[in-house]
């Protein structure tokens, strides 16, 4: 199922699709691609208000080595990989957080509302979550939907890039103006500087899987095209006519 133009349909329609991609991302993460001991949840969230994961502590070190037996080792395969500069150290919506035995957050999922760009305020709050966890050592998958506005002209990445290394060049293709981007968190006290792993896309184009990072060398495959087309499939007729055409379908009027 190709990557719909979502800016065409109001931000209430919207919504409606973004509770249910993020369910059935969060079902499916359950549902044996996370390793033992990992459990995903749907967790929701006002805009404004800083998540309650930034006051969960982040993985020890002794929960990071315990878990040698289910490590990935071959490397994440996306078109852009931004590494870190030698020597430089509102609506209602829901997010996913993947957490270690039920506690530590190791890991945040974010699919991007039209609330999160609505302003600067609003894109303002967002990064400065995003910098947050990222901090703290909690990695991070931002999935936008959405190209770059007035507030975010080279896309939310460079925003929060610039936020560890000011300056960085980026840019998305001009034809792949949405981004899905995978960060590798840092080790708090060690480094801040995560890693980004960035697949660019457009509207039309199926979505690649993309790695939801546990610690510093565990990842796993999100499916985004899978949990997309399930979630599509179960929204109403006239929603997906509306989001395919752009225009509500016509009514034929009851016979008298």
């Amino acid at each position: 199922m190709p990557m719909h133009n979502w800016k065409r349909v109001p931000a209430t329609l919207y919504h409606h699709f973004h509770q249910q991609w993020t369910v059935t991302v969060c079902n499916a993460l359950n549902a044996g691609i996370l390793p033992e001991g990992y459990s995903a949840f749907v967790e929701q969230y006002a805009s404004g208000i800083v998540p309650d994961v930034l006051t969960v502590q982040s993985p020890s070190a002794g929960a990071l080595r315990s878990r040698e037996e289910t490590r990935t080792l071959a490397p994440p395969r996306t078109r852009m990989v931004v590494q870190p500069r030698e020597g430089r150290f509102h609506e209602r919506a829901n997010r996913i957080t993947i957490r270690h035995h039920l506690g530590d957050v190791v890991s945040v999922i974010e699919v991007v509302s039209p609330g999160n760009k609505n302003g600067k305020l609003a894109v303002r709050e967002f990064v400065a979550i995003a910098v947050e966890l990222l901090k703290r050592g909690i990695n991070l998958l931002i999935i936008d939907p959405f190209p770059p506005g007035p507030q975010d002209p080279e896309s939310l990445h460079k925003l929060i890039w610039d936020e560890f290394d000011e300056g960085a060049p980026f840019a998305l293709p001009a034809a792949e103006p949405l981004l899905l981007v995978s960060y590798r968190a840092a080790a708090p006290l060690v480094e801040f500087t995560p890693e980004a792993f960035i697949e660019p896309l457009r509207v039309g184009a199926q979505q690649p899987d993309m790695p939801a990072w546990l610690d510093s060398d565990l990842y796993v495959n999100v499916p985004l095209e899978k949990t997309y087309m399930a979630a599509w499939e179960v929204c109403p007729a006239d929603f997906r006519y509306l989001v395919e055409h752009g225009t509500p379908p016509e009514v034929n009027p009851t016979p008298s």
